[in-house]
Formats: structure tokens, C-alpha cells, sequence
């Protein structure tokens, strides 16, 4: 029997996780396993979805990490706290199937950030306040890292770009950019920020992987900050997700 693991979200162009997990069980030999992709237009979809008894594990991708939650039986206490999910298990030992929900994103992206971590950086800044941004400030509130948001337009508990002087630049050393800004193939674009302040004493890190090296992660290095780029946290996260769904 084959067991079959996927992708939920919507549209589904391109996939990191199947190509990751296609070439995972290729690479180790694993032959009754495969990895599909289940565009859904809408989330109701997914309740006929799950009926599917080979199904054993899911990760959710946009639009849908929120609003997956109501259809899940469970969720682990970082799910919990972050308010998404992008990794579903699934149990069919039960009349119906029981669903519990995950958030490998803030495994994936502690693991790799904390390496990275030097006593001078101790305070954030994240860029963007969405969805990615959630997980983000899980894993800085979990460290102790005092953090704030920056956002384009003005809202509660944020500052603007405009308010990203020099002077804050050298308090906020810790500079994580969740935006899409720079993402292929809008490759010109970065976070507006005066880049000239950054220095060796900056530690620069991009949820984008797509290019490997963003404007945002140039401009930084070329100040000789350190810089990271979320490849590292994307295959963590993959990995943690099949440990989830095999234990």
C-alpha cells in the first residue's frame, strides 16, 4: 500500500515540498510512499479530501494556514500560539479521520537562526506583519529577543519604514525580513531601510530563498553584515513535518 503525503493551498504553480519529499524517498529508497499536490479552491474541499484513507499528512500553504484550523481535532501548543498551521497528521485509526495541526515554520526557523545568534544581537527588527511574521515573533519571544514590526502603512503595535533611522539601526541588529519583497522575479525590490548604517555587528536574515541572495541580503553584506537566506529554515521544516507524520 502506498502511503500518500501532500501539499494543500491555493494556486499550487510550483512546490518546494514536492520536489523536497519526491526527491527525499527517491534518494533513501523509500518506495511505498509519495508526495501530491491538492490545489483546493476553496477550504471546505478539504473534508472530502481527508476521506481519502491513504492520506497520512499534509502541509498547508497559503491562503489556507489560518483557515485550516476550524476543520482540525487538535493543534500543538505552537500552533496554538502562532494562530497557523502548515502541517497536518493524519489519523485513520478512528471511525473518522483525526486531524491534528502543527507550525514547523518556527522549528525550522529557530534551528537555523540560533548559530547565527552573537551577544550584540539582542533586540529585532521584523519586516512585514503578516502571516510568515507569525511564526517569527513565536520563536523571538521564546529566546527572549525584544522585537518590533515594521509595516508600509501605519497600525497598532508597529512603526513605519520612514521610523527605521540610523540611530534605531544601531539598537536593532537582528533584522528579519518576512515580506515576499525581493522574491522572484521582483528582484529589485527590498526593504526600505538606510543600509548604509549596517556594520559586521548586523545579522541579516530572509525568509525569501527564491533567489538565493535578495537585494535585502546584498545590500547587507555589502556593509559586511552577516546574512542568511530561508532555505535552511524551509528544509528543516520539511523535516520536521516527515518526523511528525512517522512517530
Amino acid at each position: 500500500m502506498v502511503k500518500t503525503f501532500g501539499l494543500i493551498g491555493y494556486p499550487l504553480s510550483h512546490s518546494f515540498s514536492k520536489k523536497f519529499f519526491t526527491e527525499k524517498f527517491e534518494k533513501e529508497g523509500i518506495a511505498d510512499r509519495q508526495y501530491e499536490l491538492f490545489p483546493l479552491t476553496e477550504i471546505k474541499c478539504l473534508s472530502q479530501l481527508i476521506t481519502n484513507k491513504d492520506l497520512e499528512g499534509l502541509n498547508v500553504t497559503i491562503p489556507y494556514k489560518v483557515a485550516v484550523i476550524p476543520y482540525l481535532h487538535e493543534i500543538d501548543e505552537a500552533a496554538q500560539a502562532i494562530g497557523a498551521v502548515n502541517c497536518i497528521a493524519i489519523h485513520h485509526d478512528q471511525e473518522q479521520p483525526y486531524l491534528k495541526g502543527y507550525n514547523t515554520d518556527a522549528y525550522g526557523f529557530e534551528e537555523s537562526l540560533k548559530p547565527l545568534l552573537a551577544v550584540h544581537h539582542q533586540s529585532a527588527l521584523i519586516f512585514g506583519n503578516g502571516g510568515a511574521a507569525k511564526a517569527v515573533k513565536y520563536v523571538l519571544r521564546k529566546m527572549g529577543i525584544p522585537f518590533l514590526s515594521v509595516v508600509r502603512t501605519a497600525a497598532d503595535g508597529c512603526i513605519t519604514y520612514k521610523e527605521v533611522t540610523p540611530a534605531l539601526l544601531q539598537e536593532y541588529k537582528l533584522l528579519i525580513n518576512t515580506t515576499p519583497l525581493g522574491m522572484s522575479p521582483n528582484l529589485d525590490t527590498c526593504p526600505s531601510i538606510p543600509y548604509e548604517a549596517l556594520s559586521d555587528q548586523h545579522l541579516a536574515y530572509d525568509l525569501v530563498y527564491n533567489p538565493a541572495d535578495t537585494l535585502f541580503l546584498r545590500q547587507a553584506k555589502a556593509r559586511d553584515a552577516v546574512t542568511k537566506n530561508g532555505m535552511e529554515m524551509l528544509v528543516l521544516q520539511a523535516e520536521r513535518s516527515w518526523t511528525i507524520w512517522n512517530s
